[in-house]
């Protein structure tokens, strides 16, 4: 089983990232995927949420609005769009991948710095 993030980077304020979450070894059109991050110091945040049929999402209030969670069971890949980024947003995003009963898997985190 593998999550690999990808799409981090420095950012100026204002600006925009995407972030890819790329599966395999599982079958990811079973599984709900959300995006979490963490910063030094303190618990990781679940920031969103889609459900493995892609109808359903949900966010965090700090990135509702701003970021938009997707995803491609063809090609067995999350998204995470975030715009009008700010620099509390600075964080090791993670992908995680989950479902019942107890299944859950996560991604080696990218790095996202948003700062002048």
């Amino acid at each position: 089983v593998q999550l690999v993030e990808s799409g981090g980077g420095l950012v100026q304020p204002g600006g925009s990232l995407r972030l890819s979450c790329a599966a395999s070894g599982f079958t990811f059109s079973s599984y709900h995927m959300s995006w979490y991050r963490q910063t030094p110091g303190k618990e990781r945040e679940l920031a969103a949420t889609i459900f493995s049929s892609g109808g359903y999402t949900d966010y965090a209030d700090s990135v509702r609005g701003r970021f938009t969670i997707s995803r491609d069971n063809a090609r067995n890949t999350v998204y995470l769009q975030m715009n009008s980024l700010k620099p509390e947003d600075t964080a090791v995003y993670y992908c995680r991948a989950f479902r019942a009963p107890s299944y859950t898997y996560w991604g080696q985190g990218t790095q996202v710095t948003v700062s002048p």
